[in-house]
This record gives structure tokens, sequence and C-alpha cells, in this order.
């Protein structure tokens, strides 16, 4: 009976969805697009790297922080001003980025993306630890056939 499922088990395996490598997302043409998007931003980020953040970012961004007031929303505009500056204050940048979940739907597809950071933050009093460690959604939108991040940064 044994040598009867091992040819069955194979061909199960062998038509299985692939999935991107060290995630459980589907490895579909759109997913591994937004997969290589989120890629590139940690990678950024982990440079200080403004110029190639905002290259990912769709002219259209915004993102509601969380929070009702809109006086702690970003757009893309306020990037444009605020990121260059903001990420010099950063030294001593360890991130770890991994993807939970990708959904594509038409030209738009959200990710659950989890983060696990250590860094100074430079401050007139002196440099401050800060070792965040959360899940976020991003948001995106596939403009003239590129995907851009329209939320979540």
């Amino acid at each position: 009976m044994r040598s009867r499922l091992l040819p069955l088990l194979v061909l199960l395996a062998a038509c299985a969805p692939g999935r991107i490598p060290n995630t459980e997302v589907t490895d579909s043409r759109e997913n591994r697009a937004v997969y290589e998007v989120i890629r590139k931003y940690s990678e950024a980020l982990r440079k200080k790297d403004a110029a190639a953040i905002l290259l990912l970012v769709a002219p259209d961004y915004h993102d509601g922080s969380g929070t009702p007031d809109p006086g702690d929303d970003v757009t893309r505009e306020i990037l444009e001003k605020n990121l260059a500056s903001d990420l010099s204050k950063v030294e001593a940048v360890m991130l770890d980025m991994g993807v939970k979940k990708i959904e594509v739907t038409g030209d738009e597809a959200r990710a659950e993306v989890f983060y696990d950071a250590a860094y100074r933050v430079v401050t007139p009093g002196g440099p401050v630890a800060k070792r965040p460690s959360d899940i976020n959604q991003m948001r995106f939108r596939k403009l003239d056939g590129v995907w851009k991040i329209t939320a979540g940064l």
C-alpha cells in the first residue's frame, strides 16, 4: 500500500502552487511583483535611501496613521518634504521584514508585513534606542504597469 501512495504524493506535491521563498505567499506573477516592491522598500529603508523609497511611492500616497485625526496623516508631499531629513536622524539600523500575506484584486493589492527593527534616533539630548516590532498593512496600486505603494509605510 505504501508504494502506491508514494507516486501519488509526489504528483500532488509537484502540482501544489509554489510559494515565494521564506513566505506562505503563492508565487504568482502579481504577488511576486508586489513582493519585490516590499523587498526594495525594506532594502532602501535599511540604507536610509529616501530617493529610492520615493521611487516606490504612488503620487497619491495617503496614510491616515491609524487615527481619525487628519493632523497626523502622511501624504506623498509630506514624504518628499521630510523623509530624507527624518532618515538622517536615524543610525545603526537593523531591520527584518517579512511578508505574511498578499492579496491582489485587479490593479490594487494589500500586503500584511511584519517587521522587527532596532535603531537609534539622534536627539538633542543624545541618541535614543528604539526596538519596534509589529504587523503592518501596506496598500498598493498598479500605475502604468508598475506597482506603487499607496499607504502603509
